[in-house]
Protein backbone atom coordinates (compact mmCIF):
# COMPACT_ATOMS: atom_id res chain seq x y z
CA UNK A 1 0.00 0.00 0.00
CA UNK A 2 1.38 3.55 -0.91
CA UNK A 3 2.44 6.20 1.54
CA UNK A 4 1.39 9.60 0.72
CA UNK A 5 3.06 12.45 2.40
CA UNK A 6 1.14 14.98 4.70
CA UNK A 7 1.83 18.89 4.59
CA UNK A 8 0.46 21.34 6.45
CA UNK A 9 0.07 24.33 4.11
CA UNK A 10 1.12 27.71 6.16
CA UNK A 11 -2.66 28.82 6.55
CA UNK A 12 -3.43 25.37 7.85
CA UNK A 13 -0.34 25.41 10.26
CA UNK A 14 -1.47 29.49 11.53
CA UNK A 15 -4.85 27.50 12.12
CA UNK A 16 -3.66 25.23 14.75
CA UNK A 17 -1.48 27.51 16.71
CA UNK A 18 -4.24 29.90 16.90
CA UNK A 19 -6.31 26.76 17.80
CA UNK A 20 -3.94 25.77 20.41
CA UNK A 21 -3.25 29.18 21.78
CA UNK A 22 -7.35 29.69 21.99
CA UNK A 23 -7.35 26.32 24.20
CA UNK A 24 -4.56 27.11 26.44
CA UNK A 25 -5.97 30.55 27.55
CA UNK A 26 -9.51 29.40 27.88
CA UNK A 27 -9.30 25.76 29.07
CA UNK A 28 -5.60 24.79 29.77
CA UNK A 29 -2.44 23.85 28.57
CA UNK A 30 -2.87 20.03 29.10
CA UNK A 31 -6.08 20.46 26.98
CA UNK A 32 -4.73 22.05 24.10
CA UNK A 33 -1.64 19.58 24.31
CA UNK A 34 -4.38 16.71 24.41
CA UNK A 35 -6.61 18.70 21.44
CA UNK A 36 -3.03 18.86 19.06
CA UNK A 37 -2.48 15.39 19.90
CA UNK A 38 -5.93 14.19 18.70
CA UNK A 39 -5.48 16.46 15.83
CA UNK A 40 -2.29 14.91 14.29
CA UNK A 41 -3.45 11.39 15.04
CA UNK A 42 -6.01 12.33 12.56
CA UNK A 43 -3.37 13.92 9.88
CA UNK A 44 -0.98 10.92 10.20
CA UNK A 45 -4.07 8.41 9.00
CA UNK A 46 -3.85 10.68 5.95
CA UNK A 47 -0.56 8.69 4.99
CA UNK A 48 -2.14 5.67 4.19
CA UNK A 49 -6.00 6.74 3.52
CA UNK A 50 -5.87 10.52 1.93
CA UNK A 51 -9.36 9.73 0.25
CA UNK A 52 -11.31 9.01 3.06
CA UNK A 53 -12.44 11.97 4.15
CA UNK A 54 -16.20 12.97 2.55
CA UNK A 55 -16.33 16.28 0.41
CA UNK A 56 -17.19 19.20 2.45
CA UNK A 57 -20.62 20.05 1.31
CA UNK A 58 -19.60 23.68 1.46
CA UNK A 59 -17.12 23.27 -1.39
CA UNK A 60 -19.45 20.61 -2.93
CA UNK A 61 -22.00 23.60 -3.81
CA UNK A 62 -19.05 25.18 -5.58
CA UNK A 63 -18.17 22.35 -7.59
CA UNK A 64 -14.88 22.18 -5.85
CA UNK A 65 -15.06 18.04 -5.33
CA UNK A 66 -10.84 17.99 -5.01
CA UNK A 67 -10.92 19.06 -1.22
CA UNK A 68 -11.51 16.62 1.28
CA UNK A 69 -12.68 16.59 4.79
CA UNK A 70 -11.66 15.26 8.61
CA UNK A 71 -13.60 15.22 11.60
CA UNK A 72 -12.03 16.01 14.97
CA UNK A 73 -15.12 17.14 16.57
CA UNK A 74 -15.72 19.70 16.71
CA UNK A 75 -13.41 20.70 14.51
CA UNK A 76 -12.64 20.19 10.61
CA UNK A 77 -9.39 19.48 8.86
CA UNK A 78 -9.77 20.49 4.86
CA UNK A 79 -7.45 18.86 2.63
CA UNK A 80 -6.42 17.82 -0.67
CA UNK A 81 -4.52 15.12 -2.38
CA UNK A 82 -2.41 15.86 -5.40
CA UNK A 83 -0.26 13.01 -7.06
CA UNK A 84 1.62 11.30 -3.51
CA UNK A 85 1.23 14.51 -1.63
CA UNK A 86 -1.67 15.38 1.14
CA UNK A 87 -1.82 18.99 1.93
CA UNK A 88 -3.69 20.25 4.44
CA UNK A 89 -5.28 23.76 3.63
CA UNK A 90 -7.39 24.25 6.82
CA UNK A 91 -8.20 23.72 10.02
CA UNK A 92 -11.40 25.28 11.34
CA UNK A 93 -13.92 25.09 14.21
CA UNK A 94 -16.98 23.74 12.16
CA UNK A 95 -19.55 25.25 14.14
CA UNK A 96 -18.76 28.33 11.96
CA UNK A 97 -20.45 30.01 9.06
CA UNK A 98 -18.03 27.67 6.55
CA UNK A 99 -19.09 28.68 4.25
CA UNK A 100 -18.41 32.27 4.38
CA UNK A 101 -15.01 30.99 5.56
CA UNK A 102 -13.55 28.65 3.01
CA UNK A 103 -15.22 31.24 0.40
CA UNK A 104 -12.30 33.76 1.72
CA UNK A 105 -9.38 31.23 2.51
CA UNK A 106 -10.03 28.93 -0.50
CA UNK A 107 -11.12 31.44 -2.77
CA UNK A 108 -10.06 34.66 -2.06
CA UNK A 109 -12.99 36.45 -1.73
Amino acid sequence: MARYAVRLTRGAEMDLQALHSYVSDARSKEDADALLDRILEAVVTLERFPLRGAVPQELDALGMREFRQLLVSPYRLIYRTVGDLVYIVVIADGRRDMQAFLERRLLGS
